[in-house]
C-alpha cells in the first residue's frame, strides 16, 4: 500500500511542473537556421607591377654637309701642255679662232664659264681655251664666272641677228627653228666655220650644262631634262669672220 501511495504522489508532482514552450514556427513554415559566425577573411593584395614603357630613341638626323665654298681668286697661272692649242673668241670649239699657243707657253687665267671647262686667258688679246690641255696652278673653280656677263663676244658690223620661228618640246627633246641670215662666202673664216652658234644652258643628269652648239642649218634639236634647280635657257648668234650678230633669246619650252 505504501508503495502505491508513493507512486501516486510522484505522478501528481510531475503533472504540476511548468512546461517548456515550443518555438513557434515562422509564418512561411521555414525554420531560421542559427546565424553562422563569419570569420574575417584575410585579403591578399597582389600588386601588379606596371611595366615601364620602353623609350625608343629617335635617331639623330644626319646633317648633309653644306657644299664647301671655294674662295674666289683674281687669277691663276697655267702652262700649255698641248703641242698647239687654239685660243678662241668664245668658250667653245666652234667660236671664231683668235690665235694659237704652243706647248710650254705660260699663261694667266682670269675667268671661266659655269657649265663647261673653258677658261679665259688674260693678255692684249683675251681669248678662251679648253682647260683639258693646260696645267693650272690651283683650282679652276676658284676663278670668277665671267661668261655670260663680263666677257663679251665681238659684234658683227655687217649682219643682223636672226629671229626665232619656233621652240618646241617632245619629252626631253627641244627643237629650235630660226630665220636664215645668209652670210657671204667671203665672210666665212674658213671652210669649217659654222654660221650659227647656239648657246644652250640645259639640264642633263641633274646638272646644268653650258653647251655651245653650232650648225649651218636653221634648226637644231638637243636634250633638256627635268631635275635642275635653275631654269634652262638659251640664245643664238649669227657668226661671220668679223664677229657675232645677236644674241637672239630662245623662248624656252617648259617641261610638261
Amino acid at each position: 500500500m505504501r508503495i502505491l501511495f508513493l507512486t501516486l504522489i510522484a505522478a501528481l508532482l510531475t503533472s504540476c511542473a511548468p512546461q517548456t514552450p515550443l518555438q513557434a514556427a515562422s509564418p512561411t513554415g521555414t525554420v531560421s537556421a542559427p546565424q553562422a559566425l563569419t570569420l574575417p577573411v584575410a585579403i591578399t593584395s597582389t600588386l601588379t607591377k606596371t611595366a615601364t614603357p620602353s623609350t625608343t630613341e629617335t635617331p639623330t638626323p644626319t646633317e648633309t654637309p653644306a657644299p664647301t665654298s671655294i674662295p674666289t681668286v683674281e687669277s691663276l697661272k697655267a702652262q700649255v701642255t698641248a703641242d698647239l692649242l687654239s685660243c678662241r673668241y668664245g668658250p667653245g670649239p666652234f667660236y671664231l679662232y683668235l690665235y694659237g699657243l704652243v706647248k710650254g707657253a705660260n699663261i694667266k687665267l682670269i675667268g671661266r664659264t659655269d657649265g663647261n671647262n673653258w677658261v679665259y686667258v688674260d693678255g692684249k688679246n683675251k681669248c678662251w681655251l679648253n682647260a683639258k690641255f693646260i696645267d693650272i696652278a690651283g683650282d679652276r673653280s676658284s676663278l670668277p664666272v665671267i661668261y655670260p656677263g663680263i666677257a663679251k663676244l665681238p659684234q658683227s658690223p655687217y649682219y643682223p641677228p636672226t629671229t626665232i620661228r619656233s621652240a618646241t618640246r617632245s619629252g626631253n627633246q627641244v627643237t629650235v627653228e630660226w630665220r636664215d641670215i645668209p652670210v657671204s662666202a667671203g665672210d666665212y673664216e674658213d671652210e669649217n666655220m659654222q654660221q650659227y652658234i647656239i648657246e644652250a644652258w640645259r639640264c642633263e643628269g641633274g646638272q646644268m650644262i653650258f653647251d655651245p652648239l653650232a650648225t649651218n642649218d636653221t634648226s637644231i634639236t638637243f636634250v633638256d631634262e627635268p631635275g635642275c634647280s635653275q631654269p634652262s635657257h638659251g640664245r643664238i648668234f649669227v657668226q661671220e669672220k668679223h664677229g657675232f650678230a645677236g644674241p637672239t633669246e630662245i623662248p624656252w619650252p617648259p617641261q610638261k
